[in-house]
């Protein structure tokens, strides 16, 4: 099985201070924010590699997230689910994706993800 980081994530304190400081001192562009009534999250256009995003959280500072792109998220699915903590099952998203997320040791995040 081959695997691809995807998607990073940092926790903010302050959502619109943060996009500030990422898009006026790293010169970074937004690419969305969600969700589109209140947004807590901001992801950039970047040219290759992870996609890198913010989220305002009120329990700031906390572990972040990391998604990987798989090429089996089934199978991967029935080898990890009862050796693991799971955080979300597998589902089929809305943007036709299938994913799970588990913790680590640590708390972090690792998401699970076949296009």
């Amino acid at each position: 099985m081959k695997t691809r980081l995807a998607h990073v994530r940092v926790n903010v304190k302050n959502l619109n201070a943060a996009i500030d400081w990422y898009t006026t001192i790293l010169g970074f562009k937004v690419a969305a924010t969600w969700p589109p009534e209140n947004p807590n999250y901001a992801h950039f256009e970047l040219e290759y590699g992870a996609t890198f995003a913010i989220m305002e959280d009120i329990n700031y500072p906390s572990h972040g997230r990391f998604n990987f792109n798989v090429t089996d998220v089934d199978s991967l699915w029935l080898e990890l689910k009862d050796k693991v903590h799971i955080v979300e099952e597998l589902i089929s998203t809305p943007y036709g994706t299938k994913k799970f997320t588990i913790l680590d040791l640590d708390g972090n995040e690792l998401g699970f993800v076949q296009n």
